[in-house]
C-alpha cells in the first residue's frame, strides 16, 4: 500500500506551477479588464471566482498526473522510467486505486466547474468543461491516448493556456479580452515547456514503448531548440501590455529564471539531470504569472 508520501509524489508536484498560474494570469487580466471599464474591482465578485477557477485547475491537474500515471503503468511505459516516482509502475499502489483516485480527482475539478458556471451564469462553457475533462482522461488513457500521438503539447496549450487563462477571465468579467488572449497563449506556451522537459527525458524510454511524443517526433536537437523558444516568447508577448500598461516591465523580472533551464537543456542535459529543469521551468510559470498579475494590478 503507498504511503501518503507516496501519494503526493505520484500528484507530482512540480507540476502544479502549470495549474496556478493560468487562474493567477486570467484574474489580472480580469482585475485589469474591470478597472479600466469601471474605474475600480469588485473584488467580492473576483476572489470567489478566482478561487473556484483555481479549484478546478489543480484537481484537473491532479487528475491528469493520476490518470498518466495509471494508463502508462499498465502499457508498461514507466517500467524503467527515470523520472519522478510512479506508484502503479512502481507497484507501490494497486492500478484499480490509482485510477479511482484520478477519477476522484477530475470529478472534484468537475464539481467546483460546475459551480463556477452557475454562479458565472455561463452554462455553455459547460461544453468546454467536458472537453478538459476527456482531455485528461484521454491523454494516455483509452485505446488511441494522443499523447501516444504527439498531441500531448498542443492539448496543454489549449486547456492549461487558452482555455484556463480566458476561461477564468471569462467567468470574472463576462467579456473576452485581448490582454487575456496575450496572457493566456503565454502561459500556454510555458505549460508546454514543462511537458517538453518530461517528453525530452523520456525519449528513450517512449520510442521503445512506442509512445511517440513530439519530442520522440522532433528529436533530441529538435526538442531542445523547441522548448528554449517556448521558455523565451512569452517575455516578447507582454511588450504589446506594456506599451498600454508600463507595470507590466514587472514580467522582465522573471527573465533570468529562464537562463538556467534554457542554458541546462541547450547544453544537453538528459535523464535525471533534467529532473531540476522541470523544477525550473516550474518556478519560472508561475513567478511569470505572479508578476503578471501584479503589473496588471498596480
Amino acid at each position: 500500500m503507498a504511503s501518503l508520501s507516496q501519494w503526493v509524489q505520484g500528484a507530482r508536484p512540480r507540476t502544479l506551477p502549470a495549474a496556478l498560474a493560468p487562474v493567477a494570469a486570467g484574474t489580472g487580466a480580469a482585475a485589469w479588464q474591470l478597472e479600466s471599464l469601471h474605474g475600480e474591482v469588485d473584488w467580492a465578485l473576483v476572489i470567489p471566482r478566482a478561487l473556484l477557477a483555481l479549484g478546478v485547475s489543480v484537481s484537473l491537474q491532479i487528475g491528469v498526473n493520476y490518470a498518466n500515471d495509471y494508463s502508462d503503468g499498465i502499457r508498461g511505459t514507466d517500467d524503467d522510467r527515470v523520472g519522478p516516482f510512479r506508484l502503479t509502475g512502481s507497484g507501490a499502489a494497486r492500478p484499480a486505486t490509482v485510477k479511482r483516485a484520478a477519477f476522484l480527482a477530475l470529478a472534484l475539478g468537475g464539481l467546483c466547474g460546475l459551480v463556477l458556471v452557475a454562479v458565472a451564469q455561463i452554462w455553455w462553457a459547460l461544453v468546454i468543461g467536458a472537453a478538459a475533462i476527456a482531455a485528461a482522461w484521454f491523454y494516455t488513457g483509452g485505446r488511441k491516448p494522443y499523447g501516444y500521438l504527439g498531441l500531448g503539447e498542443l492539448f496543454v496549450f489549449i486547456f492549461f493556456g487558452l482555455v484556463a487563462v480566458g476561461g477564468t477571465a471569462y467567468a470574472i468579467t463576462g467579456a473576452p479580452t485581448w490582454v487575456a488572449l496575450l496572457a493566456s497563449i503565454a502561459i500556454g506556451l510555458l505549460a508546454v515547456a514543462l511537458m517538453l522537459t518530461n517528453n525530452l527525458r523520456d525519449i528513450p524510454t517512449d520510442r521503445l514503448a512506442g509512445k511517440r511524443t513530439l519530442a520522440v517526433r522532433l528529436g533530441e536537437r529538435g526538442t531542445r531548440r523547441l522548448f528554449s523558444a517556448v521558455l523565451l516568447v512569452p517575455f516578447a508577448l507582454v511588450v504589446p501590455v506594456m506599451v498600454v500598461h508600463w507595470p507590466l516591465v514587472l514580467v522582465l523580472l522573471a527573465l533570468p529564471l529562464a537562463i538556467s533551464p534554457v542554458r541546462a537543456v541547450l547544453r544537453g542535459a538528459a535523464g535525471r539531470d533534467l529532473i531540476p529543469v522541470l523544477g525550473a521551468t516550474g518556478r519560472l510559470e508561475l513567478v511569470y504569472s505572479l508578476l503578471l498579475l501584479s503589473g496588471l494590478l498596480l
